[in-house]
């Protein structure tokens, strides 16, 4: 049983990356999956308590790390960063990949970023935050503590709107215009939508 789950789970990476002929169209010879990569996604996914499905967990991981690749090029750190996005979104109750798409927009997942606001981080939480909070001496750059704002901050304005997503990011964004929340609508059509 193990042996075929594991075949299984094999093909299925396959398919996500895009290796495997669709169709029965024919295709340049398949390029290996990395077996690193795979190692890590796997354990990634067994880790995490926010995948109900451990297998489930492993295809969306995988997916979301190729879509992410060239962007975030340290595999390591890319799967970290997708398994915390799907730990905290989840247990915000929000959609991992509507917080993917707000993290492509705000700072195209650089960890490091600071806007011309003064916000930080992945999510681009302002550092007020962390002084309402209680937490002063917490680092915005720290991806746990960014996500864990941003996402309960998200949440929030969802919750406020009654459910209405381009009015919580208007919200979110501090603005009432339009075309952040197209932006975000338009990463999550064309990126990061799930299969």
């Amino acid at each position: 049983m193990n042996i075929v789950k594991s075949m299984l789970t094999s093909l299925v990476l396959a398919l996500v990356a895009g290796l495997a002929p669709a169709g029965g169209a024919e295709a340049a010879a398949p390029a290996p999956i990395d077996p690193a990569l795979r190692l890590l996604v796997k354990k990634a996914a067994q880790e995490t308590d926010s995948f109900h499905d451990r297998f489930d967990g492993e295809v969306w991981l995988a997916d979301m790390s190729r879509r992410l690749s060239s962007r975030v090029p340290e595999a390591g750190y890319r799967v970290e960063l997708l398994k915390n996005v799907h730990y905290e979104a989840s247990r915000a109750g929000l959609s991992p990949e509507v917080v993917l798409s707000v993290i492509d927009v705000e700072s195209n997942f650089n960890q490091y970023a600071i806007s011309s606001a003064g916000a930080r981080g992945l999510m681009q939480v302002m550092p007020f935050w962390l002084k309402e909070i209680g937490r002063p001496g917490d680092s915005l750059f720290r991806l746990q503590t960014n996500l864990r704002l941003g996402c309960t901050i998200l949440k929030y304005y969802l919750d406020k709107e009654k459910g209405n997503l381009y009015a919580a990011l208007k919200r979110y964004n501090g603005t009432r215009e339009r075309d952040y929340s197209l932006k975000v609508d338009k990463a999550l059509r064309t990126r990061w939508f799930r299969q």
